[in-house]
């Protein structure tokens, strides 16, 4: 029993030590560890006093024959500048942020090792990116998997059809959530919350602080899990020691 009630107690510890709060994914283009990096471009800049991602990947991001991906925004006609620049600000945003720790999973797959999920992203970011986004066209939902990339670019799977934005995706929170498999999750809290993640931002990196809510709430959901299980263990002891 008491072999239990330390094996229990090191794997709540060894959970509860990792730091969530400063790391980088176990992607194709992070780095290992995050740092500074005074020169990163454009729209990866705000992230430049800590960054997971390089100058050159920063500047990657920005180019539509980039080669971090080799992802085409333009499969349904040229894609509006507005609406692309959410999703340079979104290549920015998983490349180059240290404070994704509480939604990063592992995954296996061949390009990537870790990805995030559920990621709370703020109301008004997901509102301007659908809103800019509104006019233009696609043909699938989710972006992450279902392409032709017998081109060694995606294109739009045989007998898929360009339709309109808000046909495919009716309100932003269905965009959001479905573009990237669920990478986010559609929150009604707003910047001024503390309790979302922003793609856009000037300044200080506002997440950090919204990252350290999610851990601190993961840590105090973690103890009483473990005082439960503890419990449990414990009470059949009571009972024969009565």
């Amino acid at each position: 029993m008491w072999v239990v009630l330390s094996l229990l107690m090191a794997l709540c510890s060894g959970a509860l030590s990792l730091d969530k709060l400063n790391m980088c994914m176990d992607g194709k283009h992070h780095k290992v560890e995050p740092g500074r990096e005074g020169d990163l471009y454009a729209q990866c800049s705000p992230w430049r006093d800590n960054a997971c991602c390089t100058a050159n990947t920063s500047s990657a991001a920005h180019n539509d024959d980039s080669y971090l991906y080799n992802f085409n925004w333009d499969h349904c006609g040229i894609m509006s500048k507005r609406c692309k620049e959410h999703f340079i600000q979104d290549t920015c945003f998983h490349e180059c942020s240290p404070h994704l720790g509480p939604w990063i999973q592992e995954v296996d797959q061949t390009w990537r090792k870790q990805r995030v999920l559920d990621v709370p992203l703020c109301m008004e970011d997901c509102n301007a990116w659908w809103e800019d986004c509104r006019n233009d066209y696609t043909c699938k939902t989710d972006w992450h998997k279902g392409w032709d990339w017998s081109s060694g670019i995606n294109k739009c799977p045989k007998d898929s059809q360009c339709r309109i934005w808000t046909e495919v995706y009716p309100t932003p929170k269905s965009m959001c959530e479905q573009i990237w498999s669920k990478s986010y999750l559609y929150t009604t809290y707003t910047k001024t919350s503390g309790r979302c993640m922003q793609l856009w931002f000037t300044g200080p990196n506002p997440n950090k602080k919204v990252a350290q809510h999610y851990i601190n709430n993961a840590r105090q959901h973690q103890s009483f899990t473990l005082s439960m299980l503890l419990f449990l263990a414990v009470a059949p002891l009571s009972v024969v020691m009565h």
